[in-house]
């Protein structure tokens, strides 16, 4: 029996058998309804682990099927994507306010973005997700603003807890920005990785062969080194890669920087703290704002978030009280404007905390660091 089970509903018998040929192919265990009252009866007695629904079933409606599932518990969870031949921006709406994962739309690139759903969405499940190393990611609503923070929290964590051991992934497309900070330059990335055979890319292998970064005090998965390398990414992999890596190490840290993509947002769903850095300008707060609303629609749980304010453009901008008041959350870390010092320790490769270990803003960083592995396993344990 196969690990992965999907039901196909589908109305049209070519286009479902085209579709289960396809699964098959790969290994998935799959279930065939041809309308929508059957796909709710094979979903509540079968429990798949996916649904691919072509919402224009006969019957009822897929935005139907897809409610109802939603507000039963034993398939709440559960993901649905939508093919369809309907490409309207109205349908396509109203099947993702329904609780479609995806929508997909019927042509000749189908069956290959149908595969790459079905692998991000099957990747990296609630039992993936508490399994392992705490998963820890950064995200933004502007660029440049939380790359240099995620990887000196991650030095102090592996500075305090030298047993620990900790990674740093670079998933921020198309250009990686952690490797300039800490000074790799080696060929290893994440799109060459990638690009290795499955039975290559196990645990082991990462943690006997990503580089070690003595001075930083974690290893170092970097990111793609331009944007055309960017853009042979196989994603597909991303999320048995980061099962692999929590398989490997004690705390797994990802930077997305702004990219809330179909890569990132499972990340962010199935991460035990979300670190969510606010800039203070009022237009970059009102982008939060609704990056945070979306994200809580995702089902991104109100508890892990942890937010950081960050005064990376200077000393201009919001107050924190403000800037919680516009955001409606809680701002557990504030870091000070660094002036050039940041820019210096960068440009020299060293943590902040090494370079100007009296700054105000290394003991935010050691505090931050303590809270948020205590918000993790706090959460753990719940």
């Amino acid at each position: 029996m196969s690990e992965k089970k999907i039901l196909i509903v589908d109305s049209d018998v070519a286009s479902r058998n085209f579709i289960a040929r396809n699964l098959l192919g790969q290994n998935y265990e799959v279930i065939q309804a041809g309308s929508g009252k059957e796909g709710l009866i094979y979903a509540w007695r079968d429990h798949p682990d996916l649904m691919v629904i072509d919402p224009t079933v006969t019957d009822l409606t897929g935005e139907d099927v897809a409610r109802k599932l939603k507000q039963d518990p034993r398939t709440a969870n559960m993901p649905i994507i939508a093919l369809s031949s309907d490409p309207s921006v109205t349908r396509i709406k109203s099947c993702l306010d329904a609780g479609f994962s995806e929508y997909i739309t019927k042509s000749g690139q189908a069956v290959p973005m149908l595969d790459e759903t079905i692998n991000r969405l099957l990747g990296i499940t609630s039992a993936i997700a508490k399994h392992g190393g705490m998963l820890v990611v950064f995200l933004s609503a502007k660029g440049g603003t939380g790359t240099s923070i995620c990887a000196n929290i991650a030095m102090t964590i592996g500075q305090e807890q030298p047993e620990a051991r900790v990674v740093v992934l670079d998933m921020v497309l198309p250009i990686g920005s952690i490797a300039p900070i800490v000074g790799y330059d080696g060929p290893q990335n994440i799109v060459t990785i990638a690009d290795m055979p499955v039975e290559e890319t196990i645990p082991e292998f990462f943690r006997d062969q990503l580089p070690e970064l003595k001075l930083w005090h974690f290893h170092l998965l970097a990111g793609s080194p331009d944007p055309e390398s960017s853009n042979h990414l196989k994603v597909g992999r991303i999320w048995d890669i980061v099962a692999a890596l929590k398989e490997s190490y004690d705390y797994v840290f990802i930077d997305i920087g702004r990219a809330l993509s179909k890569i990132g947002l499972p990340l962010i769903q199935h991460a035990d703290v979300v670190a969510l850095i606010i800039s203070t300008d009022i237009s970059t707060l009102s982008i939060t704002k609704t990056l945070w609303d979306y994200m809580k629609n995702k089902g991104v749980d109100s508890a892990s978030l942890y937010p950081i304010l960050n005064r990376a453009a200077g000393l201009e901008g919001l107050s924190k009280p403000d800037a919680e008041k516009a955001l409606g959350v809680q701002i557990k870390a504030a870091m000070p404007y660094l002036g050039s010092s940041f820019a210096f320790a960068n440009s020299h490769h060293q943590p902040f905390t090494l370079k100007f270990p009296n700054d105000t803003a290394s003991f935010v960083f050691q505090e931050t660091a303590k809270e948020m592995t205590a918000l993790a396993r706090t959460l753990r344990t719940e």
